[in-house]
Protein backbone atom coordinates (compact mmCIF):
# COMPACT_ATOMS: atom_id res chain seq x y z
CA UNK A 1 0.00 0.00 0.00
CA UNK A 2 1.42 3.32 -1.13
CA UNK A 3 4.32 1.29 -2.58
CA UNK A 4 4.55 3.58 -5.34
CA UNK A 5 4.06 7.24 -3.72
CA UNK A 6 7.59 7.78 -2.39
CA UNK A 7 8.90 7.36 -6.00
CA UNK A 8 6.21 9.51 -7.63
CA UNK A 9 7.35 12.65 -9.44
CA UNK A 10 5.87 15.85 -8.11
CA UNK A 11 6.43 19.88 -8.24
CA UNK A 12 6.81 21.92 -5.08
CA UNK A 13 4.44 24.72 -4.08
CA UNK A 14 4.46 27.35 -1.66
CA UNK A 15 1.39 27.60 0.32
CA UNK A 16 -0.49 30.26 -1.75
CA UNK A 17 0.01 28.52 -5.23
CA UNK A 18 -0.91 25.20 -3.61
CA UNK A 19 -4.38 27.02 -2.31
CA UNK A 20 -4.56 28.75 -5.85
CA UNK A 21 -4.21 25.19 -7.70
CA UNK A 22 -6.64 23.36 -4.87
CA UNK A 23 -8.83 25.94 -5.29
CA UNK A 24 -8.60 25.35 -8.95
CA UNK A 25 -9.04 22.05 -8.63
CA UNK A 26 -11.74 21.71 -6.77
CA UNK A 27 -13.98 23.82 -8.65
CA UNK A 28 -13.61 21.50 -12.08
CA UNK A 29 -15.19 18.87 -11.50
CA UNK A 30 -14.50 16.79 -9.36
CA UNK A 31 -16.29 14.16 -7.68
CA UNK A 32 -14.49 13.28 -4.63
CA UNK A 33 -11.49 14.73 -2.12
CA UNK A 34 -9.88 12.58 0.17
CA UNK A 35 -7.65 13.78 3.26
CA UNK A 36 -5.71 11.37 5.18
CA UNK A 37 -4.40 13.14 7.92
CA UNK A 38 -1.01 11.37 9.75
CA UNK A 39 0.95 13.95 11.80
CA UNK A 40 0.49 14.23 15.17
CA UNK A 41 1.75 17.49 16.01
CA UNK A 42 0.57 20.91 13.87
CA UNK A 43 0.64 24.59 14.69
CA UNK A 44 -2.26 26.75 13.43
CA UNK A 45 -1.56 29.86 13.78
CA UNK A 46 -4.64 32.62 13.02
CA UNK A 47 -6.55 29.82 14.52
CA UNK A 48 -8.22 31.58 17.80
CA UNK A 49 -9.11 28.35 19.58
CA UNK A 50 -5.75 26.82 18.26
CA UNK A 51 -4.05 30.18 19.66
CA UNK A 52 -6.17 29.60 23.33
CA UNK A 53 -5.05 26.12 23.06
CA UNK A 54 -1.25 27.04 22.86
CA UNK A 55 -1.55 29.42 25.63
CA UNK A 56 -2.68 26.99 27.82
CA UNK A 57 -6.19 28.16 27.83
CA UNK A 58 -7.63 25.10 27.41
CA UNK A 59 -11.46 25.70 28.19
CA UNK A 60 -11.32 28.82 26.02
CA UNK A 61 -9.74 26.71 23.26
CA UNK A 62 -12.68 24.66 23.37
CA UNK A 63 -15.62 27.49 23.34
CA UNK A 64 -13.65 28.96 20.82
CA UNK A 65 -13.92 26.23 18.49
CA UNK A 66 -17.53 27.30 17.58
CA UNK A 67 -16.83 30.22 16.21
CA UNK A 68 -15.53 27.93 13.10
CA UNK A 69 -18.99 26.78 12.69
CA UNK A 70 -20.32 29.31 9.89
CA UNK A 71 -16.90 28.64 7.76
CA UNK A 72 -17.48 24.99 7.88
CA UNK A 73 -21.03 25.09 7.09
CA UNK A 74 -19.93 27.51 3.70
CA UNK A 75 -17.34 24.54 3.20
CA UNK A 76 -19.41 21.78 3.12
CA UNK A 77 -22.43 23.86 1.41
CA UNK A 78 -19.81 24.67 -1.64
CA UNK A 79 -19.10 21.10 -1.62
CA UNK A 80 -22.84 19.76 -2.10
CA UNK A 81 -23.14 22.24 -4.81
CA UNK A 82 -20.05 21.15 -6.61
CA UNK A 83 -20.97 18.11 -6.29
CA UNK A 84 -18.05 16.47 -4.24
CA UNK A 85 -17.78 14.12 -1.66
CA UNK A 86 -15.47 14.70 1.06
CA UNK A 87 -13.84 12.20 3.29
CA UNK A 88 -11.06 11.91 5.45
CA UNK A 89 -9.21 9.45 7.98
CA UNK A 90 -7.70 10.63 10.72
CA UNK A 91 -4.23 8.44 12.17
CA UNK A 92 -4.07 8.88 16.18
CA UNK A 93 -0.98 7.32 17.94
CA UNK A 94 -1.14 6.96 21.13
CA UNK A 95 -0.62 8.39 23.63
CA UNK A 96 -2.81 11.14 22.10
CA UNK A 97 -0.88 14.01 21.78
CA UNK A 98 -1.93 17.37 22.74
CA UNK A 99 -2.54 18.96 19.74
CA UNK A 100 -4.57 15.93 18.61
CA UNK A 101 -6.82 15.89 21.49
CA UNK A 102 -7.60 19.26 20.74
CA UNK A 103 -8.26 18.73 17.06
CA UNK A 104 -10.81 16.29 17.81
CA UNK A 105 -12.72 19.07 19.12
CA UNK A 106 -12.75 20.75 15.91
CA UNK A 107 -12.94 17.32 14.27
CA UNK A 108 -16.36 16.73 16.36
CA UNK A 109 -17.93 20.26 15.17
CA UNK A 110 -17.24 19.16 11.23
CA UNK A 111 -18.35 15.58 11.91
CA UNK A 112 -21.53 17.29 13.23
CA UNK A 113 -22.06 19.65 10.19
CA UNK A 114 -21.40 16.69 7.96
CA UNK A 115 -17.83 15.98 7.39
CA UNK A 116 -17.53 12.37 6.76
CA UNK A 117 -14.25 11.63 9.12
CA UNK A 118 -13.07 8.35 10.72
CA UNK A 119 -10.16 7.56 12.77
CA UNK A 120 -7.37 4.98 12.37
CA UNK A 121 -5.22 3.35 15.67
CA UNK A 122 -1.96 3.89 14.04
CA UNK A 123 -0.59 0.78 15.97
CA UNK A 124 -3.18 -1.23 13.17
CA UNK A 125 -1.40 -0.01 10.68
CA UNK A 126 2.27 -0.75 11.87
CA UNK A 127 2.49 -3.41 9.24
CA UNK A 128 2.20 -0.45 6.73
CA UNK A 129 4.50 1.90 8.25
CA UNK A 130 7.66 -0.31 8.92
CA UNK A 131 9.35 1.88 6.49
CA UNK A 132 7.67 4.85 5.40
CA UNK A 133 4.63 6.78 7.63
CA UNK A 134 1.61 7.08 5.06
CA UNK A 135 1.51 9.72 3.29
CA UNK A 136 0.09 13.40 4.68
CA UNK A 137 -1.80 13.67 1.22
CA UNK A 138 -5.03 15.45 -0.17
CA UNK A 139 -6.56 13.38 -3.50
CA UNK A 140 -8.59 15.55 -5.48
CA UNK A 141 -10.73 13.58 -7.54
CA UNK A 142 -8.68 12.07 -10.45
CA UNK A 143 -6.54 15.20 -11.80
CA UNK A 144 -4.46 16.33 -8.72
CA UNK A 145 -3.03 14.85 -5.19
CA UNK A 146 -0.95 17.27 -3.40
CA UNK A 147 1.66 15.77 -0.29
CA UNK A 148 1.03 18.24 2.37
CA UNK A 149 4.22 19.90 2.97
CA UNK A 150 5.43 21.23 7.43
CA UNK A 151 7.92 23.14 8.25
CA UNK A 152 10.45 22.12 10.84
CA UNK A 153 8.42 23.95 13.83
CA UNK A 154 4.80 22.19 12.31
CA UNK A 155 3.44 25.18 10.11
CA UNK A 156 2.33 24.70 7.22
CA UNK A 157 4.46 25.77 4.27
CA UNK A 158 2.88 24.16 0.98
CA UNK A 159 2.49 20.95 -0.99
CA UNK A 160 4.27 18.97 -3.29
CA UNK A 161 1.79 18.28 -6.59
CA UNK A 162 1.53 15.10 -8.17
CA UNK A 163 -0.54 14.90 -11.70
CA UNK A 164 0.17 11.12 -12.63
CA UNK A 165 -2.99 9.40 -12.75
CA UNK A 166 -1.60 6.10 -12.02
CA UNK A 167 0.03 6.94 -8.84
CA UNK A 168 -3.05 9.15 -7.86
CA UNK A 169 -5.33 5.78 -8.42
CA UNK A 170 -3.21 3.61 -6.48
CA UNK A 171 -3.14 6.62 -3.57
CA UNK A 172 -6.61 7.01 -4.00
CA UNK A 173 -6.97 2.87 -3.66
CA UNK A 174 -4.76 2.86 -0.62
CA UNK A 175 -7.21 5.75 1.15
CA UNK A 176 -9.98 3.73 0.14
CA UNK A 177 -9.27 0.64 2.15
CA UNK A 178 -7.87 2.27 5.17
CA UNK A 179 -11.12 4.40 5.37
CA UNK A 180 -12.91 1.17 5.04
CA UNK A 181 -11.28 -0.21 8.02
CA UNK A 182 -11.34 2.96 9.83
CA UNK A 183 -13.50 3.47 13.28
CA UNK A 184 -16.34 5.51 13.09
CA UNK A 185 -15.42 9.21 14.60
CA UNK A 186 -17.70 9.23 17.46
CA UNK A 187 -17.17 5.69 18.96
CA UNK A 188 -13.23 6.65 18.70
CA UNK A 189 -14.13 10.58 20.13
CA UNK A 190 -15.90 8.79 23.26
CA UNK A 191 -13.35 6.41 24.43
CA UNK A 192 -10.72 7.89 23.77
CA UNK A 193 -10.77 11.84 23.49
CA UNK A 194 -13.69 12.59 25.96
CA UNK A 195 -12.12 11.02 29.37
CA UNK A 196 -8.76 12.48 29.11
CA UNK A 197 -8.11 15.69 31.52
CA UNK A 198 -7.21 18.78 30.01
CA UNK A 199 -3.38 18.34 28.29
CA UNK A 200 -0.78 20.73 30.33
CA UNK A 201 -0.22 24.41 29.44
CA UNK A 202 2.42 24.02 26.38
CA UNK A 203 1.51 21.00 25.10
Amino acid sequence: MFESFRHGTSEPLNRPDYHAEFRRVQESGIRFLNKLERGQHFKERGFASWEAFAAGEWEKALSLVEEKRDTYTRQFRKAAELGILGRRLRVVEFPVTPYVQWEFFVLKLRVELGDNIRVMDARKISDIEQEHPVPEVVILGDEMMFEVVYDSDGNAAGANQFTDRSLIRETSAGFDELYDRAEDFFAFFEREIAPLPPPPPGG
